[in-house]
């Protein structure tokens, strides 16, 4: 798989992840949980690194530390995860359970969920990254709503992440959000690239147009991959899955050549988004 220099260090980070949300939110001894050994797995063996998760993502959290820490693979991953609380005792405290939960003493990626409170979480993250706690801090939203407060903290912080949702179907933040990201040198997780499974609901149904074939997609999920991939803001996205099989064929998006915008302007509106 290819990488993707984060701006703030250069540092190689894989363009493709895992997401948590509901999927890793599994009860043990259940088929669900017990798929997703093999679905980090899946995401390492073909060079992956990133997994998302959130102290709002239910069990999600605690199943990723038993996870990496029951197969010895917690080096192969790049730990993200949030704060999503008012308060700063409040919110010392929620990321003390975050560390807890995954196993680790060092979350790679913290990130201010929904601007939640950022004025006072902000600092916390700065004082933690210089001490080595984490290495990198960031925002996160995933609805257009709130994109004119993202800008604004956007371009008066100093951030090394900005996790925004972006996909062939909701493409908005294209029109600030990702040339200032770019601008300012903050790397982008594109988090609901498949546009939080409606876009897959809407189109799985339907055969691939013949064109997939030329930017070497197999399936629907490849080649809405390949669209975000192929804007030069978006450094990872995450898509969120329970099953082996799928995380192995979205990883195989990130193989190969990326399409331009000028290809992507004259295929897209064939799909009727």
């Amino acid at each position: 798989m290819t990488t993707r220099p984060i701006p703030s260090t250069g540092e190689a980070l894989p363009p493709i992840g895992c997401g948590t949300w509901l999927g890793f939110d599994a009860s043990p001894g259940t088929p669900e949980r017990e798929r997703l050994p093999g679905v980090v797995d899946a995401l390492f063996a073909a060079g992956g690194r990133l997994i998302d998760s959130s102290p709002m993502y239910g069990r999600a959290e605690s199943v990723v530390g038993e996870l990496l820490a029951s197969s010895g693979q917690r080096d192969k991953a790049f730990l993200a995860t949030k704060v999503w609380t008012t308060g700063r005792e409040a919110g010392i405290a929620q990321m003390e359970q975050s560390f807890e939960r995954l196993r680790t003493d060092r979350i790679d990626l913290m990130q201010v969920h929904n601007l939640v409170d950022w004025r006072t979480h902000l600092p916390t993250l700065r004082q933690w990254k210089a001490q080595g706690r984490v290495r990198y801090i960031g925002i996160s939203h995933y609805t257009a709503s709130a994109y004119a407060e993202v800008e604004a903290v956007l371009a008066a912080e100093p951030l090394d992440f900005l996790q925004i949702n972006y996909s062939a179907h909701a493409r908005e933040a294209e029109q600030r959000l990702l040339p200032l990201a770019a601008e300012r040198g903050v790397a982008v997780i594109a988090n609901m690239p498949f546009g939080g499974g409606g876009l897959l609901r809407r189109l799985g149904p339907q055969p691939l147009p013949a064109w997939a074939g030329d930017i070497a997609c197999t399936s629907w999920p490849q080649l809405l991959l390949k669209f975000v991939l192929s804007h030069p803001a978006v450094t990872c996205a995450i898509p969120g899955t329970s099953r082996p099989e799928h995380m192995a064929s979205n990883l195989a998006a990130a193989t190969g050549d990326l399409p331009d915008a000028t290809f992507w302007a004259q295929h897209i509106r064939t799909l009727n988004l």
